[in-house]
This record gives structure tokens, C-alpha cells and sequence, in this order.
């Protein structure tokens, strides 16, 4: 099955490096691989001169065209407790399977208030994968439908009322194994002379 991920747009053409500008039309080829989907920009020539190769290559998704808009200069804003959309970034970063339905519900809410645009849908191990794209930034979004029941559905909209309302809960770290002493030799740790710590100037 097919990772959830965020496919970031390219400020240069894949192919010939062309650093696109502001206003400037590009192309996007998605192709699905082993590990996940591959996006590739294009500019305007990239895409003349290779369009068609591309799009004929096994594992092809989709084909679409938007308009370059340059990142603002200030850092982005922190994520809210109530933005579903920073919500759904954090969550597809996390890969928490345990919130599958609150991702696919996230995603068609940001959808239909048009927030989102479905720019291709493929199936994976036999549940359906919708390609969702943010106008705005150019990232593109994976997607897979849990396949959810009504008798789920309760459950996942307080699921999502609820990670909306207090945000993610932090995730603590593993701890690692505990050592164990074997009775072997063990090396005395290095302890400089107290007189090096006591010496003051005359």
C-alpha cells in the first residue's frame, strides 16, 4: 500500500533546471512507484519537448497544469488547533493508521469548502487513492479512502471534533533498552584532579 505523503511543488523545471517565476504556467506529472507517488514540475518547453515521453511511462497517474505563485518571504504561520488543513498536514507527516478516518474526512471537508482540489484518483491494494492538491502552495496530498462504515462514521467525527479542538497528542519517544551488567571490566570514568578545579589566580 501506497505511503500517505506530501508532494511539495518544484521551484525549477525537473527536466532543464528553468527557475520558474511568478505568474509563470508549469506542468505537473504524477507517476506511481514502489514507494510511493513521484511528482515531477515542468515548465512550459520541458513539457513540449517531453511531455509525451513522460506521460506514456508505466506507473503514469495524472497530468495537470497551474500557475507558479512565489513563497512569501516570512516564515509560516504556526499550525492552529482549529485549522483542519494544518491538522491534515500533521497528520499525513505522522502516518498514524489509527487516524486513516479522520485524514479522509479532513480531506473531503477542505474539499468541499474548496480548499483542496481532486486532481486524480488511482486505486492501491484495492482501495482508492485521491490526489488532492492546494491551490495555493502547489502541494499535492495522497489520500486513501478507509473504506469507512456507518457504523464508524460517530466515531471518526469525534475523532476529528476532538483533534481539532485540543490538536495532536505529542508523541513520546521510545526509551531504549536498559542496560544490562554483565560482570565484565567495566572502564573507570576519567575524573580530573581536584586541584586543577581549585587553583585560583594569585
Amino acid at each position: 500500500m501506497l505511503e500517505w505523503n506530501i508532494q511539495s511543488r518544484a521551484h525549477t523545471c525537473h527536466l532543464t533546471g528553468h527557475p520558474f517565476f511568478d505568474g509563470e504556467l508549469y506542468h505537473t506529472v504524477l507517476l506511481e512507484g514502489r514507494d510511493g507517488f513521484e511528482r515531477l514540475d515542468l515548465s512550459a518547453a520541458g513539457w513540449r519537448e517531453h511531455g509525451s515521453g513522460i506521460s506514456a511511462r508505466p506507473g503514469f497517474v495524472s497530468h495537470w497544469k497551474g500557475t507558479y505563485h512565489k513563497p512569501p518571504a516570512s516564515a509560516p504561520e504556526a499550525i492552529r488547533r482549529d485549522d483542519a488543513e494544518s491538522l491534515l498536514r500533521a497528520l499525513l507527516a505522522r502516518g498514524d493508521e489509527t487516524h486513516a478516518g479522520a485524514v479522509y474526512i479532513l480531506a473531503v471537508m477542505l474539499e468541499r469548502k474548496r480548499l483542496l482540489k481532486i486532481k486524480a484518483q488511482t486505486r492501491e491494494g484495492g482501495r482508492r487513492v485521491t490526489l488532492y492538491e492546494q491551490p495555493r502552495t502547489g502541494d499535492v496530498f495522497a489520500v486513501t479512502d478507509p473504506d469507512l462504515q456507518l457504523t464508524q462514521l460517530e466515531e471518526v467525527q469525534r475523532d476529528v471534533a476532538s483533534l481539532l479542538e485540543h490538536g495532536l497528542p505529542v508523541e513520546i519517544p521510545t526509551p531504549g533498552p536498559t542496560p544490562v551488567f554483565d560482570g565484565s571490566p567495566q572502564e573507570e570514568p576519567f575524573n580530573a584532579p581536584s586541584e586543577l578545579t581549585t587553583l585560583a589566580p594569585a
